[in-house]
């Protein structure tokens, strides 16, 4: 599939006529918990030329492309990205710790990885993965039964919040990332590890019991988090001075 993606991505590269800056996988495939039936989700940020940039029109600022073999590509331009990453865009963040990389630019991702903790906004962050959970589980838990790929939609977020609780920075792409610190027990690391041998070998549709003691804990622990992601507003700690210099410099290449 490598192969195919990377053919999909100078395609792209050609018939837009941009430059991809950088191109990952994300998703379940990225996070560490890929099904047999899992789509392959490509996200890419990418350039035009300069001129580009200087019409006093609002231009289409995304490629979106859905194709066979369960492969879904899309990607954002560089100023839109930029403009994202601004405000805590976790998706951006995200693709930039994914583990799966089709193809970079130089330096583009280290530049940025380096600017997260400029920008990371943990009140927005914990907002965030916290309702992404609750939604999960809120939407897909009935009756003490759940498709396996919903219950990672609960714990994938649900580890994300104690990992800002803990340490107010971004957390890691990678799932198995999220289960190593000390504050996942080890009794949650050995049910975790049953249900990724589960995942690996079953359809998304699979479901699986969660029982009512489990259920009703991570719900009380999304609720504590709620609290949480209710505190004063965050400030950022940088003016954007080092997005716009990154800017020229890759739109001028």
């Amino acid at each position: 599939m490598r192969e195919r993606v990377l053919d999909e991505l100078t395609r792209i590269e050609r018939q837009h006529k941009v430059r991809i800056l950088i191109a990952v996988e994300s998703g379940s495939r990225a996070w560490g918990f890929a099904s047999p039936d899992s789509d392959y989700d490509v996200r890419f940020i990418y350039a035009h030329d300069r001129d580009w940039y200087l019409s006093i029109f609002e231009n289409r600022d995304f490629i979106e492309e859905m194709l066979p073999d369960r492969l879904d590509i899309s990607g954002w331009d560089l100023r839109k990205s930029l403009r994202l990453f601004s405000k805590c865009n976790l998706a951006l963040n995200e693709w930039f710790g994914s583990p799966i990389v089709y193809s970079e630019t130089p330096g583009f991702r280290d530049r940025l990885v380096r600017m997260i903790p400029h920008y990371f906004n943990p009140i927005a962050a914990m907002h965030h993965y916290r309702s992404m959970a609750d939604r999960a589980i809120a939407g897909n838990l009935s009756n003490g039964q759940i498709a396996i790929k919903k219950l990672f939609y609960v714990l994938r977020p649900l580890l994300a919040c104690r990992w800002i609780q803990q340490t107010a920075t971004q957390p890691p792409t990678e799932f198995e990332k999220l289960i190593l610190p000390t504050w996942v027990t080890t009794e949650e690391r050995d049910w975790i590890a049953d249900l990724l041998a589960q995942k690996s070998m079953a359809a998304e549709a699979h479901t699986i019991k969660l029982d009512e003691h489990r259920a009703n804990g991570i719900r009380s622990e999304l609720e504590r988090y709620k609290a949480e992601a209710q505190s004063p507003p965050f400030s950022r700690k940088s003016s954007g001075t080092e997005l716009n210099e990154l800017f020229r410099d890759f739109v001028s290449r």
